[in-house]
């Protein structure tokens, strides 16, 4: 995924932009960066923060630089931002996105006239430098944005510094957010909203899909108008998304307590506590709890002071290994009690198996499982959620293939994601019977977008669905 923040500000930025970004360390695993512009011109600063934070790597660079221009960025993926000079001048860039027709892109651009374009360690063109290809396409920045979300195939957020202010782009379908806040000083532009509270700005507004803006230290402006549809990710409210976050007026938080509410009036289990999967799972599980009657406890602690996220590790058994490692136990919550644990959703079903194991080997009578999200049958073609290179790496579709074969027909698979049909029974049975729940009953499509309370029109449900 990733995660960025913006600042245009009358006075130096660099301070806001720092922590504004750090703000954003939830999103991402691999590469921060920042990038200012200001008596000296442009200075920017890329660090590797797969084994120590954002704020950590950056402490020396925010006391040495200065602007008040500046964006940074939280990258699960490729180093950025990025300084390029071109025919629209000088210019750093930042993205957060996907792009599914990479190589399409770079043979029309080396047609072109494009010489060369930089690989990372391993192999890959890096995409901010191709979005930024594309935008030189084009006689005006502006022109070149719309260019590139016309182009892509995925999705595209981005946010462009100038010597003269910061263009910020939301994706064509606004699949990912972009909140603008404003105070006296000037304005920022975040991923996350609540970024910027605690610096001192207020809500300005959130630009929609497509919409592109300046900042500046003075005002906003509004470059290219918002379109009329949007396919923002449920997910984010799901899983990815702070929970003092909003996204579309939409409290993160509040979402996950309507998540749980739903839950439990669907169901009939009746265990003594109720827990959630910390971190984000937490929320659903006091939803649950505070509809269902039952208690809420945290029968196991995450130790959080001084692990890595247990997905950093590029190697599964390790990311596995440091996910079990972070997980105390309060064995006189767990001895001899029933628990309905709710998480935020089942992926590979590898790190919540171990979870069960771990609370069955501290003594639980029952490990019920409750998902807040419905399976998840399709891989995401819009944003760069998880590093899987197949959609076999999701336990329903391994079940599927093993029931249906390898080539299965879009009819069948939508016959698995419909909850009332035989199929969707017999893959939760097998989830089930695979990672030894007592009982497994997943949150229904319908009633995850009741929680959001956004028109089903307006949110994208393909990794859920399929459709687009």
């Amino acid at each position: 995924m990733g995660g960025f923040f913006a600042a245009a500000s009358k006075e130096d930025c660099v301070f806001d932009l720092f922590f504004g970004t750090d703000y954003h360390s939830h999103l991402g695993t691999r590469r921060g960066g920042m990038a200012v512009f200001g008596k000296d011109g442009f200075n920017r600063s890329i660090h590797n923060i797969e084994n120590s934070p954002f704020r950590t790597k950056f402490e020396k660079d925010v006391n040495e630089m200065e602007g008040y221009l500046g964006i940074g960025c939280i990258s699960d993926y490729e180093p950025q931002p990025l300084i390029v000079r071109s025919h629209h001048g000088t210019y750093a860039i930042t993205t957060v996105g996907k792009i599914n027709n990479i190589d399409t892109i770079v043979k029309e651009i080396f047609t072109k006239g494009n010489t060369h374009f930089l690989e990372m360690s391993g192999g890959d063109i890096n995409a901010t430098e191709l979005v930024a290809a594309i935008i030189n396409q084009k006689d005006n920045i502006v022109e070149g944005i719309q260019y590139a979300q016309d182009i892509i195939e995925g999705s595209m957020t981005l946010l462009l510094l100038t010597a003269k202010g910061i263009y910020c782009a939301r994706d064509k379908m606004g699949r990912t957010p972009v909140a603008i806040g404003r105070k006296e000083e000037g304005f920022c532009a975040s991923f996350e909203s609540f970024a910027y509270l605690n610096l001192g700005y207020t809500d300005f507004k959130e630009l929609g899909p497509g919409e592109i803006i300046v900042m500046t230290p003075e005002g906003v402006t509004t470059l290219a108008k918002p379109g009329s549809d949007m396919k923002i990710c449920t997910f984010l409210w799901v899983y990815y998304g702070y929970p003092s976050s909003s996204y579309e007026g939409v409290s993160v938080e509040k979402m996950r307590y309507n998540c749980g509410d739903l839950l439990a009036k669907r169901d009939d289990a009746k265990p003594d506590i109720v827990a959630g999967v910390p971190d984000s799972g937490t929320a659903h599980a006091i939803g649950y709890a505070n509809c269902s009657g039952i208690p809420f406890s945290r029968p196991f602690i995450k130790y959080t002071p001084t692990w890595p996220r247990s997905f950093m590790p590029t190697i599964q058994s390790k990311r596995n290994l440091i996910a079990k490692m972070k997980l105390i136990p309060v064995h006189d919550l767990i001895e001899g009690k029933s628990l309905l644990l709710i998480d935020d959703s089942i992926v590979r079903g590898t790190q919540l198996r171990e979870t069960t194991e771990f609370l069955y080997q501290s003594g639980a009578k029952e490990v019920h499982i409750r998902p807040a999200c419905p399976p998840l049958l399709f891989g995401c073609k819009y944003l760069n959620f998880s590093r899987s290179t197949s959609e076999m790496d999701l336990i329903t579709r391994r079940i599927i293939s093993k029931e249906e074969g390898e080539d299965v027909d879009r009819a069948i698979l939508d016959d698995y994601a419909d909850p009332e049909s035989g199929r969707y029974a017999n893959m939760l049975e097998e989830i089930r019977r695979q990672l030894n729940f007592t009982s497994l009953r997943y949150h229904r499509l319908d009633d995850m977008i009741e929680s959001v309370g956004i028109d089903r029109c307006k949110l994208c449900t393909y990794c859920w669905d399929g459709k687009e």
